[in-house]
């Protein structure tokens, strides 16, 4: 057989080989969400040992949602390297493509077993989380867990408008009830649309905030004012917060895909390998 026929012999064996080996894809995907998973519920633990409602124990807010963030890179990082190691390892061996190609498929394994454990970690973590989130809750019984769950967060606002002097004579007694659904109803609406009241709402507010607390209307403006800014930093510290996380969780998915893609490619290169007795020489990259 001359050199043309056993070119094309290899070419045709080439085509007729698939570039991607999907079970290895999907055994390094599953093994690198369930060791997400893993580490995760792990670091839950570690977070949750960490906290402390005592202002004189337990890390500070700004150092937990440091170590947080840290801790979730590494997460990212170790589990893709085992899940682009094995995607890589578990392949099937390609004959007579060139170590250039074969260097190329072994990383793009990684990257779509990578690809593949997000996609799952993206479900599962979240009814995982629901699910520790409820025992968490039960934990401290099931009428708080009730009433945190049916809790509208603008209620604490409207109960801070609201709260009088305990001597304090109210003169808003007709039906109180009826006032504060209404203050409720405004603060839903102002704060849905542009964050605050209009001028006419908080007028109004003022004024029922001075009938029913028994304050001069001044103070019941500068109370109204306060507690506004109050609610407008809450929200503006929870975006802050959801804006960190959502930049902690990308740096993460970045350094998991370049560690699934380099893994990938250690792992291919042992799978090609030769064996010299009980050692294990990689192949060339």
């Amino acid at each position: 057989m001359d050199d043309r026929s056993a070119t094309a012999i290899v070419d045709v064996q080439t085509g007729l080989q698939s570039g991607v080996c999907w079970p290895a894809v999907a055994a390094g995907g599953v093994a690198t969400a369930a060791l997400t998973l893993l580490l995760v519920a792990f670091g839950a633990g570690l977070g949750l040992s960490a906290i402390s409602p005592w202002s004189d124990s337990g890390v500070s807010a700004s150092t937990f949602k440091i170590a947080t963030g840290i801790y979730l890179i590494i997460v990212g990082v170790m589990s893709s390297a085992v899940g682009g190691y094995l995607a890589g390892r578990l392949r099937t061996k390609w004959i007579g493509v060139h170590s250039n190609e074969v260097f190329f498929r072994d990383t793009a394994h990684g990257f779509l077993a990578w690809a593949f454990a997000t996609l799952i970690s993206a479900t599962a973590l979240a009814s995982t989380t629901a699910y520790l989130a409820n025992g968490a809750a039960a934990g401290i019984g099931s009428a708080s867990s009730q009433a945190a769950r049916s809790l509208n967060p603008s209620e604490v606002y409207v109960d801070r408008l609201f709260r009088g002097a305990p001597a304090a004579q109210t003169t808003d007694n007709a039906n109180p009830n009826q006032s504060r659904a209404e203050v409720l109803r405004l603060w839903t609406a102002g704060f849905r649309g542009d964050d605050d009241f209009n001028a006419g709402d908080r007028a109004y507010v003022a004024q029922l905030v001075a009938a029913r607390t028994g304050m001069s209307q001044a103070d019941a403006e500068k109370r109204v004012d306060q507690v506004v800014i109050e609610a407008k930093a809450a929200v503006d510290n929870t975006r802050r917060n959801a804006a960190h996380l959502s930049f902690w969780l990308t740096a993460a998915l970045l350094f998991g895909a370049f560690a699934a893609s380099l893994a990938a490619a250690e792992g291919g290169a042992l799978r090609d390998g030769t064996w010299n007795d009980r050692i294990l020489t990689p192949r060339v990259i």
